[in-house]
């Protein structure tokens, strides 16, 4: 099973950040979490890396019924989303909820998980269409 969604797109990497962050919200998700992996590894390891951002998604709703369903999903919380440049362009990927939370073996989750990549899914295919 593939843990993540992915499409590589043709506009600009900030231009493509600022389009996933606008899709995210029309899907319900905030972003509660920012890492610039090129900026973190500058500043810590000295090395020059590409254009690489982490962007934490939270749907409110659905996050507390995970939660409400399993405590200790906050661990696999939240949905990370990335932007990165690639040598064919940017691409834009997300975790597959469904994946990560099919290993707790918690039936309960798999509705939750599902309508989360769902509205990933969807995210991924506004990007690239």
């Amino acid at each position: 099973m593939t843990y993540y969604t992915a499409a590589s797109v043709g506009t600009p990497f900030e231009e493509t950040v600022t389009r996933t962050r606008d899709l995210l919200a029309a899907e319900g998700f905030g972003v509660i979490t920012e890492v610039d992996v090129r900026e973190t590894m500058k500043k810590k390891l000295g090395i020059d890396f590409r254009n690489y951002l982490i962007l934490g998604a939270c749907n409110p709703p659905l996050a507390h019924r995970a939660l409400e369903t399993e405590d200790k999903i906050g661990v696999l919380l939240p949905c990370n989303v990335i932007v990165q440049e690639t040598d064919a362009g940017v691409e834009v990927a997300a975790m597959d909820p469904v994946a990560a939370m099919g290993a707790i073996g918690n039936e309960a989750l798999e509705g939750v998980a599902a309508e989360v990549k769902s509205r990933l899914d969807r995210v991924i295919a506004g990007l690239s269409g």
